[in-house]
């Protein structure tokens, strides 16, 4: 079929929720070719969802093997992979246990009524969320969501919910009344810039909390799975949430989600309170077991140290070199140039020479390169953003 029949099936019956006008027919690592033949690098890694590059052989090998085994039996009964892999999630972070889910909504939908169920006991159920935090397309998850361009033409908003700005621990100490159950934040907002929490506010938050009698938890769909460096976000800072969601990167690209909460409040849901019917199947667990077992033999968050560290240096030149660049944030391989103009701008100019990226927030371009990514691939990357950025000034 060509690219022109595929574009014309699109408009006819795919809802135009995305608008997409390019066809990638195949990817290897950090490379996407399109139905033409052109090769892509690709430092959005399918919004931080492939990790470990695109079809990397262990995931291909772990997703056939168990395709030809077992796809799907829903959680009335017992399979092999499930405890196996929340055993691995547990152990590479804190004591408690997991829920699966199938998407990052659904992983932060369930942390939303994990806070609700354990409040309620207490005449509690508030949750305060963060101003420019993002955490799904639910109408739950949209009312946690601090962004309100995107709850537009959705209300009236889901109730239950207030919003201070981020990196503000007094605002959410004047924020907290009786009814507050929970703190949910990123530890490096996403969508709303690759803004990283600061570190004495991450520890301040966790010593409220503490002391309030408040559940803290962290929204890490983004930026888990190794992304800033460290298994969980949270481990760079030192501080330990009471719940936390992860999704995108757990299946490098086969839809899973999960929450996980600490063991004291693991008895908040009980046999029927939350469910999901393919949540945790064979396939999504098999393949969730093999990225993380391959991101252990090939020590991927040790080079996500050093290449962030690498890519932080080129952005700093980049900045000193381009007055249009304002400022670079960058926590492990999660980076965002600030710009003085519009991020969507230049998305299609770096498309066209050959490197796909994203924005974040309104003005900041967000590079997130698989976390196997080389020194020479990070090279290649930011000589198109320099030499993009040069054309620009020629206009």
């Amino acid at each position: 079929m060509q690219h022109e029949q595929i574009y014309e099936l699109y408009k006819k019956y795919v809802m135009p929720t995305h608008l997409p006008d390019i066809l990638f027919v195949r990817g290897e690592g950090t490379y996407l070719w399109d139905d033409k033949g052109k090769r892509y690098m690709d430092f959005g890694a399918g919004i931080s969802v492939c990790n470990l590059g695109h079809c990397h052989p262990a995931l291909v090998e772990a997703i056939s093997k168990q395709a030809a085994k077992l796809v799907h039996i829903s959680n009335l009964y017992m399979n092999e992979n499930q405890p196996a892999l929340a055993e691995k999630l547990i152990k590479h972070g804190f004591d408690g246990a997991v829920f699966f889910s199938n998407s990052g909504a659904e992983a932060n939908e369930g942390l939303i009524k994990f806070a609700r169920k354990w409040g309620n006991s207490q005449g509690k159920n508030e949750i305060i969320a963060m101003e420019d935090s993002f955490h799904g397309r639910t109408l739950a998850t949209l009312a946690a969501t601090g962004r309100s361009k995107y709850r537009e033409g959705f209300g009236p908003d889901m109730p239950g919910f207030k919003f201070v700005p981020f990196n503000d621990i007094n605002a959410i100490k004047n924020a907290v009344t009786d009814k507050t159950a929970a703190i949910m934040l990123e530890p490096v907002q996403g969508e709303g810039g690759i803004i990283p929490a600061h570190p004495d506010y991450l520890r301040a938050v966790r010593q409220f909390c503490t002391e309030k009698g408040i559940l803290l938890m962290f929204d890490e769909v983004q930026c888990g799975m190794g992304r800033t460096g460290y298994f969980y976000a949270y481990q760079g800072y030192g501080v330990e949430p009471d719940a936390l969601s992860l999704a995108k990167a757990l299946g490098n690209g086969y839809p899973i989600g999960a929450f996980i909460v600490r063991r004291e409040f693991v008895g908040t849901f009980t046999a029927g309170t939350h469910a999901s019917t393919f949540g945790g199947s064979p396939l999504a667990c098999a393949a969730a077991c093999a990225v993380i077992d391959t991101m252990h033999k090939e020590k991927v968050l040790a080079n996500c140290i050093k290449q962030g560290r690498y890519l932080r240096q080129k952005l700093e030149e980049l900045k000193s070199k381009h007055s249009c660049i304002l400022e670079i944030r960058i926590r492990g391989l999660m980076a965002g140039a600030v710009l003085e103009f519009p991020a969507k701008n230049i998305l299609n100019l770096l498309r066209d020479a050959g490197l796909i990226a994203l924005s974040a927030g309104e003005n900041v371009l967000r590079l997130l390169p698989p976390l196997n990514v080389s020194s020479a691939e990070i090279d290649s990357a930011v000589q198109i953003i320099d030499t993009t950025l040069s054309g620009l000034k020629k206009q």
